[in-house]
């Protein structure tokens, strides 16, 4: 009964591929990242090659717990016991840099938390929350309460210039590092997965969606540049992705929200999502 780390995604999907399906709205991080890691290459979200992990209960085992990580971003845990969390903290305290570096932590607000503890006391590094987070499930979709003016449209190749820059003016936004957002825009144009409302004929909201994997799918980035906000085009074009991914045959449509930011916890709640669990980001900064 122990963590297994791998640099193999194959051995990954393998081992934990059925226990990330059972519960895909909590481990919905870990399907699409690996998704688009087999669809686009290990170099999908950076340079560095990414690393795995899979808790089993012994040989024949089921598998109860799983992480991975795609530097330079910090590994996201999948739903889990807190236990397993802390020790994985420790395991991999033990790998050390040779393995990979750890900057943080991501997933379930109690499987983190744990994580944390167990690191900053396995290593001496302080840990502090950067972002807390909530993730929505869709019930049933509904039209915003005030309706905008203009109507939904997948986005095209003509819009590939602004979609990157509004990928980036929204990294920016929320703190996150850009890693080839062009590369990310095409995949999602190419997909068919990345939607635009339109008011007088000018994109004026974004809205992107993941594959439908295990009957899931995820709605991201959603972005209205600044001067176009408090018009309803985020909750618009956010329904409109919404539907499209049921149309596609999702039996889940998720979100995450920023809790800091109530706006957007009101404005989707509008539309029928509903709050599943409450999530964190770590961050591990040396005293």
């Amino acid at each position: 009964m122990t963590w297994t780390l791998s640099t193999s995604l194959d051995d990954f999907r393998h081992h934990a591929g059925d226990f990330l399906a059972t519960r895909p709205a909590e481990n919905t991080v870990l399907l699409t990242v690996a998704h688009r890691l087999a669809g686009a290459g290990l170099d999908a979200f950076g340079e560095r090659p990414p690393v795995f992990g899979w808790w089993r209960a012994g040989p024949g085992g089921s598998v109860e717990g799983a992480f991975l990580q795609t530097p330079p971003f910090a590994p996201r845990l999948s739903a889990m016991p807190p236990a397993l969390a802390a020790e994985l903290a420790v395991r991999l305290a033990e790998a050390g840099p040779g393995f990979t570096e750890v900057a943080g932590v991501g997933g379930g607000a109690e499987p983190v938390r744990a994580f944390a503890e167990a690191w900053t006391a396995a290593t001496g590094i302080d840990h502090s929350v950067r972002v807390e987070e909530r993730l929505y499930r869709l019930g049933r979709l509904t039209d915003p309460p005030r309706p905008p003016a203009g109507r939904p449209r997948l986005a095209g190749p003509p819009d590939r210039e602004l979609a990157i820059r509004w990928y980036e003016e929204f990294l920016r936004e929320v703190e996150i590092a850009p890693s080839d957002v062009a590369r990310a825009v095409d995949d999602k144009l190419a997909s068919g997965s990345l939607h635009l409302w339109e008011d007088a004929g000018t994109p004026v909201a974004l809205a992107g969606a993941s594959p439908v994997l295990a009957g899931m799918s995820r709605i991201g980035p959603v972005y209205t540049p600044a001067d176009r906000r408090g018009r309803g085009y985020a909750s618009a074009v956010t329904a409109a992705a919404s539907a499209h991914a049921l149309g596609l045959g999702a039996q889940e449509v998720l979100l995450y929200t920023d809790l800091a930011n109530p706006t957007s916890n009101s404005i989707y709640q509008q539309i029928g999502y509903r709050p599943v669990e409450d999530c964190l980001v770590v961050d591990f900064r040396t005293p």
